[in-house]
This record gives C-alpha cells, structure tokens and sequence, in this order.
C-alpha cells in the first residue's frame, strides 16, 4: 500500500471509530438521562423497590423481555451458536422453555403474595430471621453471578466498539459499567430501571429483526442455504448441523449437556430479579397482561437467535471468525452485523457494528441496574430493615442503605469480573440459572404447595442448595483444570461437569423435605391457607 492509500485507510478507520463512539456515547446519555428523570419521581420506599406499583401490563412486559433478554442471549447464546452449531441452539430453546416454567409455576403466585422481595414472600408464614438472612443471601450470590456474566460481556464489547485491545483499556470498561450500574440503582430505582429495560428492549428488538433481515436476505430468505453455508463454513460439516458437537463427544459431556438443560428451564422460575418484576403492575390483571407481551417478545427475540448464530457461522470469516473464537463467542453478533453491512473499512459495516454494539451495550446497561438494585433491596429490605432493625425503620432509612448496597455490589461485581474475561457470558448465566434452580426454587415450590413446609425446611433448602450449587462450580473444570478456566495455572478440579444443576437442584429439593420432617415447628401450617388465598387472589399483597 502506498503512502496516499495509508493515509486513507487511516482517515477512513478514524471516521468510522468516530461513528461507533458517538452512538455509543448517545445510548449511555439516553439511558442516564432516564435515570434522572425518574429520580425525581422516586420519593418511597415503594417507589424505590417496585416503581410505585404504577407500571401497565404492556410496559411491564417490555421490561420484562429488557430484563430477561440479557447480554447472554444476545451475545452469548448467538456465539454458542456460531461456534457449537446445534448444540449451541440449545442455550436458546432453554431459556425460551425456562420462562414458560417460571410463568405456570412462579409468576402470579409470586406477585400476588409478596411485597418487595422473595423473601417477603417466603418469610410470610416462617421465622423472619433466618429465612430473609438466607433469602437474601442467596439472592446477593445468585446477581453477582448473573453480574459477571453481563460484564465480561461489556468487556468484550466495548473493546471492540473502541477499537482497544489492551487488557487494561477491557478492565477500565468493566468498572465504567460498573459505575453507571450504580448510577442507575442509586438514582432511578426500579422506575428508572425499568424504563431503561423498556427503551433497552425496543432497541434490542429493532437490531435483531433488522440483522436478521439483512442475513436472510444473503440468502434470499432461504434458511436451508443458510444452514448449508454456516456448516460448510464451520469446518465441521453436517455434525455442525446435528446434535452432539459439544455434548457428545463423550459420556461426561452428556451428563453435562443434561445438568445444563435442568439448570436452564427450571433456573429462571428462581431468579430474584426476573421475579420482583411482577411486583411493579398494580393488578394480578396486569400482570397477567404483562405476561402475555413478555411471551411474544421472548419468544420472538429466541427464535431470531437461530439465524444470528448460523448468520455468524456463514457469514464471519478471516481475521473476523478468530475474533470471535478469541472472545468465546461474544462477538458473533456485533461482527455479523459489520459483516451483512458490508464488511470490514466500509461505512455500512461501520454503522451496523455501532448500532448493534450500542444496542448490546444497552442490554448490558439495563440487565445490570436490575440485578444491582434487585440484590440492593435484598440487603435493605431483608438485612437491614427484617433482621437487624425488625421492622423498626422508616422506608426513607431503607431506601439509604440499599444505595449504600448498590456501591458494595458493584465493586465485587467490577473485581470478580476482572478475571473471567475468557468465559463465554451465556455459560455465565447458566451458572446462574443452577445456583437459582437449586437455591431458591425448591425453597419457593415447597411454600406455594406443601402445607407442612416450615422455616428448617426453608433454611435447609436455601443453604444445601446455594453451597453445593457454588461449592460444586468451585471444584469444577469452570475455576481450574482446565484451558479455558479462571486458574490456569492450577488444578483443584474433581467434580467434572461445568454445570452443577444435576447434582444441586435435586439436593436442593432434598434438604427442604429432610428440614422439614426433622422439624417440630408447627405455626407455618397455621398461616398456609392464608398464604393461598393471597397467592390466589392477590388480597392483602401490598401489606
């Protein structure tokens, strides 16, 4: 290349970088300046925790689809996808049936008999003490899970929107998310973090169908040459299109494959910040409707994963495709859109690598402030105002100490994310989905249905699962043992699944009915038909 063609090569890579900046710099202003508008709006404790209860089904069902379409789904599950093929897909259909688990057993029974938190939810017929105490704590680690998830994923995008390589310039992007994750909690609340999770969830739906337009149009609109070029492409020819390219290659990877299905469709039924969504609509009615838009824009968004992934295997090539391998998947979305735009250097690549990383980057934005300010109101509403005050504290104090939450939060979110930059965010989240699954669920089942069900039964339940849960990641190949592990240079590994939801979810189950029948206690029982009434009905649910 001759000098005049460098220099406008360099012009051209400057022009576009401006480009990127700029939409992402917009979508940072949009979403912070949306957070102040609803500060000015969040007087209460009922403003702070559940926006008022001042929420409509529809916009409620948007924030629902905000908050549970995270930075998995869109950057994690499309690169699963790009790199396993089938096997990948099965991330999506998971997810897709797990809120359908969560809708028919959790949602309106959830909403209809608690407060604020799940814990107001179990703890209504049980000592308050330890039940919120485990509550809450299996809530604060079941986030900061789902937290590191969202900002690896931050890290790698931003990194590529920036044009920065470096491993500093990755780390300064993850505390930079986690500032204005904190920003967000500490000022908007659950109003300005639902409406970030609306705004969030309109973008996110406009760059998915436009991508997925622009990939199916390649092909005109044929999905079988799609899927015929992302398996040619793949290197791995018809087994990209057929089951077991990455949980088939031996007996482990397919116990492994099962313990993951588990994890995914029984986890989101106890995920704590997916749950209190319900609370913010001010009717079961509402709630109900919320659900019905929640389903339709779900199952929308994880159908159109399909093409995002295999759009990705057919259509990211080169130095582009190793990018993607590099990033463990994350970046299949953002360069696929680079790529239907034109291409690397062009200005239509350009415009589209921006405008479906700003888009991701608003996902990421708006999946944080819920977690933080889920796990925040955990800490205040549980901790602090149940177990340590008793009840004795002004809705003004508690609202004070979930903001102090929310800065304690997000910097053990910024530290642990720091390491795992290397993990792939939607395996992240399927580890968040299993400490969920075994931790909370079976606590939730067993005080919906089981008239017998006591506080023993409760604690046992939260506790054996959140231990074995996250004692079984810790002794897995996901921390040492293995090439892609946070501790390389380490091997403490004897539990060989990645997934522990096979072995804790079932254990779970199993310390809430040993708890319980070991357990004398009868006054649960005597506050079970009311719990059903309220569950039912929704009488007396804001009390």
């Amino acid at each position: 290349m001759n000098r005049p063609d460098a220099l406008l090569a360099a012009s051209d890579s400057g022009n576009h970088q401006a480009l990127t900046g700029t939409l992402f710099v917009l979508v940072v202003l949009l979403t912070v300046g949306i957070t102040f508008w609803a500060s000015r709006n969040t007087k209460t404790a009922a403003d702070y925790y559940a926006g008022g209860r001042s929420f409509s089904g529809f916009q409620n069902g948007f924030a629902i689809g905000g908050d549970y379409m995270s930075a998995a789904s869109f950057l994690g599950i499309s690169g699963a996808i790009a790199l396993s093929g089938y096997d990948g897909f099965l991330y999506s259909i998971g997810f897709l049936v797990a809120w359908l688990v969560a809708l028919l057993l959790i949602a309106e029974l959830l909403r209809n008999s608690g407060r604020f938190t799940m814990a107001d939810q179990l703890a209504y017929r049980m000592r308050q003490t330890p039940v919120r105490t485990a509550a809450a704590t299996s809530t604060i680690v079941v986030s900061i899970f789902y937290l590191l998830a969202q900002m690896v994923g931050a890290g790698a995008l931003v990194a590529l929107l920036l044009g920065v390589d470096s491993a500093a310039a990755k780390n300064l992007t993850i505390a930079g998310v986690g500032v204005l994750m904190i920003v967000y909690v500490v000022f908007g609340g659950m109003k300005g973090t639902t409406w970030v999770q609306i705004v969030k969830a309109v973008l996110l739906m406009f760059g998915t169908i436009l991508i997925s337009a622009l990939v199916l149009a390649k092909f005109d609109f044929n999905l079988s040459d799609l899927l015929g070029t992302a398996a040619e492409n793949s290197g791995q020819g018809s087994a990209f299109l057929e089951p077991g390219l990455k949980y088939g290659v031996s007996l482990t990877s397919k116990i492994d494959f099962v313990s993951l299905g588990i994890a995914l469709v029984l986890g989101t039924a106890g995920l704590p910040h997916i749950l209190v969504r319900f609370y913010t609509v001010p009717t079961a009615k509402q709630a109900r409707v919320s659900v019905l838009w929640a389903i339709g824009i779900i199952g929308t968004f994880y159908l159109l994963t399909l093409i995002l992934g295999f759009g990705a295997a057919a259509l990211v090539t080169g130095d582009a495709k190793e990018r993607v391998v590099e990033s463990g998947g994350n970046l299949a979305s953002p360069l696929l859109a680079e790529a239907v735009g034109g291409g690397s250097g062009t200005t239509g690549g350009a415009i589209l690598l921006a405008l479906i990383s700003a888009v991701a980057f608003a996902t990421i934005l708006a999946v944080v402030a819920g977690l933080t300010l889920t796990s925040a109101s955990s800490v205040a509403h549980d901790l602090y105002a149940s177990v340590i005050k008793k009840g004795d504290v002004t809705g003004e104090q508690e609202v004070k100490v979930a903001r102090i939450a929310a800065f304690v939060i997000g910097g053990v979110a910024i530290a642990l994310a720091i390491p795992g930059q290397s993990l792939n965010v939607a395996f992240l989240v399927a580890l968040a989905f299993a400490v969920a699954a075994s931790a909370n669920l079976p606590a939730l089942l067993y005080n919906l249905f089981w008239k017998r069900f006591n506080t023993r039964g409760a604690t046992w339940s939260i506790y054996g699962g959140l231990v074995s849960a996250v004692g079984l990641v810790i002794f897995s190949p996901v921390v040492s043992g293995s090439e892609t592990a946070l501790l390389t240079d380490v091997d403490f590994a004897w539990f060989p699944l990645q997934n522990p939801g096979i072995v804790s979810i079932p254990f779970g189950f199993l310390m809430g009915w040993l708890g319980t029948v070991t357990s004398k206690e009868t006054e649960s029982e005597a506050r079970f038909a009311e719990l059903q009434v309220r569950s039912l009905t929704g009488a007396g649910a804001e009390k």
